[in-house]
């Protein structure tokens, strides 16, 4: 069974950095393309970054670029996103995804609150 749960949000002042994890279960993170998307109150889910099978190529959202970084532990089976110089733009709830035999499975989110 596919199962995704994600952790390590909070509330943080701009400026300051979060470590989302994504604990996967039922399929390996190394195996497939990796997502996370995030969702503000009042807006559609928007896609933030991935990270390929190969581990090898990983693409930002414009917003986040040069400030979030998507990585995996083959070992744990998890999925991260470190987020530094955070802007209150980034709140939101954040969600980890992956297609699965061409199933879309997601998290159940974890909230990222940056205000001062």
């Amino acid at each position: 069974q596919v199962q995704l749960v994600e952790s390590g949000g909070g509330l943080v002042q701009p400026g300051g950095s979060l470590r989302l994890s994504c604990a996967a279960s039922g399929f390996t993170v190394s195996g497939n393309v990796m997502k996370w998307y995030r969702q503000a109150p009042g807006k559609e889910r928007e896609w933030v970054a991935s990270i390929s099978s190969g581990g090898v190529t990983r693409t930002y959202a414009d917003s986040v670029k040069g400030r979030f970084t998507i990585s995996r532990d083959s070992v744990k089976n998890i999925l991260d996103l470190q987020m530094n110089s955070l802007k209150p733009e980034d709140t939101a709830a954040y969600f980890c995804a992956v297609v699965w035999r061409s199933k879309t499975y997601w998290g159940q989110g974890t909230q990222v609150t940056v205000s001062s």
